[in-house]
């Protein structure tokens, strides 16, 4: 009989952790992300929350510096924090708000317009500085203080001036863009675009297929899109509010990197684990990203073991070291 019971308590246990072990993640799941990254990480989300049901993924979009600055100055709660700009987060959230930083996707920007706009018909790659420079030519960007698609906009306006030796050509088009066409998002600048408010617009390649817009695509050498350029980019710097008020900090141009990481003292580390498992799996959130028109780093990267050593084990084997 003793030996029956210890059978049966024995069963019992296993069943007990295996119904533990096959739960998985449950609860809230605070995602803060690039408004770049709407998109893609709602369909992540509705893939996700399919395998995990018992998780509840809450995201918030804005410009990345803002996401991050909420984060690490106001306090504000999140586990993830997904940065259109990967030195977003070395810059405002390590370390005292986060360990490591893993870089997972690239994009470009592009000239975004539609059949609305003015001069629709004629705008190309050779001629689209020559557009926005037009009298009565309404085009805009995100604000660079917040968003890095903002500061970006403006590198790219630096590098074709430096391209075309065309001296002073980045002044005379910012001498043409109203200031109420720079906005706190680049997200915002998509229903403008489409309303007719606006006529060109600077987007990511990802956000211009995402939203059907029609788009010039620019010369390597312009859209911090190949790593390759660095050299070339690293000559436009565009100078942005500091961490604290009243100070200033200068962004030097690079190819465009995105950046994830789990945020300390994550309300939900088991939820985001696995989230982040799932986002950095070549044939989950990786594949959808490149399906969205943003190419993803396949597999994900940090820049050292040291940082390698501090990944969770739930994605250790998803990212490789590599600069």
């Amino acid at each position: 009989m003793k030996r029956f019971l210890t059978l049966i308590l024995a069963v019992f246990f296993m069943l007990i952790m295996n119904t533990i072990t096959l739960a998985g993640p449950s609860g809230q799941l605070k995602i803060f992300h690039a408004g770049s990254l709407t998109v893609p990480f709602a369909a992540i989300e509705t893939a996700f929350e399919a395998k995990y049901p018992e998780v509840d993924i809450i995201r918030k979009s804005g410009g990345s510096t803002k996401m991050a600055r909420l984060i690490s100055e106001e306090g504000q709660s999140a586990d993830i924090m997904a940065s259109a700009d990967y030195k977003v987060i070395d810059n405002n959230l390590i370390p005292g708000h986060a360990a490591w930083n893993v870089r997972f996707a690239t994009n470009q920007l592009v000239l975004c317009y539609t059949d609305k706009s003015k001069f629709a018909d004629e705008v190309n790659a050779d001629n689209w500085h020559d557009i926005l420079a037009k009298k009565g030519i309404e085009w805009g960007h995100s604000d660079p203080n917040l968003d890095p698609c903002g500061y970006r906009s403006l590198m790219v306006l630096q590098l074709a001036e430096k391209f075309y030796n065309a001296p002073g050509l980045s002044e005379r088009l910012l001498a043409n863009r109203p200031e109420r066409n720079v906005r706190p998002k680049a997200k915002e600048l998509v229903g403008m675009l489409k309303s007719g408010t606006l006529d060109y617009g600077w987007e990511y390649l990802s956000v211009a297929i995402q939203h059907g817009l029609k788009y010039v695509t620019l010369d390597d050498h312009i859209n911090l899109g190949n790593y390759k350029y660095d050299n070339f980019y690293k000559q436009a710097k565009v100078k942005v509010t500091g961490k604290k008020e009243g100070t200033w900090t200068t962004k030097t141009g690079k190819s465009c990197t995105y950046g994830i990481t789990l945020v300390k003292n994550a309300p939900n580390p088991d939820a985001a684990q696995a989230f982040l498992a799932f986002l950095l799996s070549p044939d989950k959130g990786l594949a959808t990203l490149e399906k969205m028109g943003q190419p993803p780093f396949i597999p994900a990267r940090v820049p050292d073991a040291g940082m390698a050593e501090q990944l969770p084990e739930a994605i250790a084997g998803l990212v490789e070291v590599k600069d």
